[in-house]
């Protein structure tokens, strides 16, 4: 036993688990990896704290997983965001993107206006040798908080909360200055006794109208650890001098709460000129000739912003067609 240490760690998640509630959780603060992500592309404030979300959802999920691969989280709507794509290279690479359309976006607009109706779509991939899987959940105007309780109900049925916050954290030190700063933290009630996890069963979407639903009496101890992250606050979770294990302590003290080591996640993009050369090799030379504009053939990464150029004979197109441009 030692206190809890007051030492704030970014970019990083903390395991903890809470025994006398039967509780498994973890908690994570993203900061410079998060603020680097963000500000590659300038977005408009809703739309960076919403994809700053998704970030922080991906980083709970995909950190728990034990092997090598990668854990994806994708949104496709109709919204003023249309698509959000997080990619999680296991054991610690983030990188992540948004397209939106500016001239819907109006102020003040929620979470769940900006998504819109479609659907979020989890996948994980264990490597060429392995299947694939992918979890499916609709986006009917809720939050993304909304989404992974759903996910969790559905597929997993294991009951399980989750809490996201994001914001920007000002500092005047060489002049003002915005960053950006996440959190979040995710419960999972894992008795020993599977009967004390059951859940009402879901609504079978045909039943006669009036008709009783099946009921389960929530378990005290579950309902004890709901309360408690209830009592939460958004600055609680990226407050920049507030460690995660002195939060986690101010939590579940009463009840005894034990950490695990760190787990490091980084803002890395996986794209590099091999890549990118690569990827126009899949091309036809017809299709690589119409990618020429001015002399070159121009390729920008979605994730990252990095441009690479190349001759058209370096990206195998040979001479430019007059007046051929690049897709956009």
């Amino acid at each position: 036993m030692r206190a809890p240490s007051a030492v704030p760690v970014d970019d990083a998640v903390l395991p903890f688990e809470v025994a006398a509630l039967d509780v498994r959780g973890r908690l994570t603060r993203l900061g410079p990896a998060l603020d680097e992500i963000l500000t590659k592309h300038a977005y408009p404030d809703q739309v960076g704290k919403l994809l700053g979300e998704a970030i922080v959802l991906t980083t709970l999920l995909g950190s728990s997983l034990k092997f090598d691969g990668r854990f994806m989280l994708q949104t496709q709507t109709d919204g003023p965001v249309s698509m959000i794509i997080v990619d999680f290279v296991l054991p610690d690479r983030l990188r992540a993107y948004a397209r939106f359309d500016l001239a819907r976006l109006g102020p003040g607009m929620a979470a769940g206006a900006l998504l819109g109706r479609g659907h979020l779509a989890l996948t994980i991939d264990q490597g060429a040798d392995m299947r694939r899987y992918q979890g499916l959940v609709a986006l009917d105007g809720g939050t993304l908080e909304d989404a992974a309780h759903e996910y969790f109900l559905r597929s997993e049925q294991i009951p399980t909360k989750v809490r996201l916050a994001v914001g920007e954290e000002f500092r005047v030190e060489d002049g003002p200055k915005h960053r950006w700063r996440g959190g979040g933290m995710l419960l999972q009630f894992l008795p020993k006794a599977p009967e004390r996890a059951r859940q009402a069963d879901l609504h079978p979407g045909d039943a006669p109208e009036g008709s009783e639903l099946h009921a389960v009496p929530t378990d005290e101890s579950w309902a004890e650890a709901q309360s408690l992250l209830g009592t939460v606050e958004d600055v609680e979770l990226i407050e920049p001098d507030l460690s995660s294990e002195r939060l986690a302590y101010r939590l579940f003290h009463e009840r005894g709460v034990r950490v695990f080591p760190l787990q490091p996640v980084r803002a890395q993009c996986s794209c590099s000129r091999h890549a990118v050369s690569a990827m126009l090799a899949n091309f036809s030379p017809e299709d690589r000739a119409g990618m020429v504009e001015d002399g070159k053939v121009v390729v920008t990464c979605e994730f990252c912003s990095s441009v690479y150029q190349f001759t058209p004979e370096e990206a195998g197109a040979g001479a430019a067609a007059p007046g051929s441009s690049s897709p956009q």
